[in-house]
């Protein structure tokens, strides 16, 4: 047992400069995203701001009762799943089709202007992104209407459209996402041995045979990783973009569970009700990830845990 605690404590002194680098990154974690868990008590409760928690009285299921009771429900859930569906359907392929095209290009300079500008969408925030949209897809002075109305069509009130929502949605996500999720795959693909490569081109294989049989093989493990974590998130869907760009014209298609919450939860001052759906919502999402990472487990090699 001395023997133990001294090789711990030897550990501990030897990566504590590691360790020093890692605490901002723990701190956060532990205010930001446990810390705030205590508050979860409150959906089982009738909670009162000025009294608090201790003094609140505790009312059990009472608000997931109410959410699925609640017409406005199945919508608003349909409305989170699409969405969800489509950024993980198109979404995910878009990072992984960019790293092999950016992995088949020879000429460097032109490969890392590419990633550069590749990158550049993911910094900007989602306050610009959204004002990008509204001024590109203004029916007035957007030029992608300028363009439509040049080649003879109409002009289409894009944003004031139920059934464009979606597709401007997800089609900014992967605009905004690919290129830095692309990363992960581009950093994958550095540990397939050249080699592969090598005995491929002598076996008369094509770079598209390549790929299909070297490169996506060799960045498989990362791909399931991904796929997994990225299907606990079909339901969290961003709520600022959606916030901004929704208006009561959409809402058939564009309301979802976290403006919802924002709407009962914060400006009508129901933090129990809104809690309950948030958390109803978390052990969905972690139940999704569960079953993924079984199938994944039981059909393949590879796993989170």
């Amino acid at each position: 047992m001395r023997n133990l605690k001294s090789s711990v404590i030897g550990q501990l002194k030897r990566d504590r400069v590691f360790l020093l680098l890692l605490a901002p990154v723990l701190v956060y974690y532990v205010l930001f995203k446990y810390v705030p868990m205590f508050g979860i008590v409150i959906s089982f409760m009738d909670y009162n701001l000025f009294k608090g928690i201790a003094a609140s009285p505790w009312v059990g299921l009472k608000y997931y009762k109410q959410f699925f009771e609640n017409p406005d429900a199945l919508v608003i859930v349909k409305n989170t799943a699409l969405l969800g569906f489509y950024k993980l359907l198109f979404g995910f392929p878009a990072p992984i089709l960019l790293a092999v095209m950016l992995n088949e290009l020879r000429d460097r300079m032109f490969k890392r202007f590419v990633q550069s500008v590749s990158y550049l969408p993911y910094f900007l925030s989602t306050v610009v992104v959204s004002s990008m949209l509204v001024m590109l897809l203004s029916p007035t002075t957007g030029w992608l209407n300028r363009l439509f109305q040049q080649m003879g069509f109409p002009a289409v009130n894009f944003l004031q459209e139920s059934e464009w929502f979606r597709t401007i949605y997800v089609a900014s996500e992967i605009w905004q996402q690919a290129g830095w999720n692309s990363i992960i795959f581009l950093a994958a693909m550095t540990t397939i041995d050249p080699q592969l490569y090598e005995a491929a081109r002598m076996d008369g294989a094509s770079r598209f045979k390549q790929i299909r049989h070297v490169t996506l093989p060799g960045i498989s493990t990362a791909v399931v990783i991904m796929f997994i974590l990225q299907v606990g998130h079909v339901l969290e869907i961003g709520f600022e973009k959606v916030f901004l760009l929704a208006n009561a014209a959409t809402y058939d298609t564009s309301d979802i569970i976290s403006t919802y919450v924002y709407r009962v939860g914060i400006l009508q001052g129901s933090y129990s009700y809104g809690t309950a759906i948030d958390l109803f919502m978390a052990v969905i999402g972690f139940a999704l990830v569960y079953a993924s990472n079984k199938i994944s487990r039981k059909f393949g090699e590879t796993s989170l845990w």
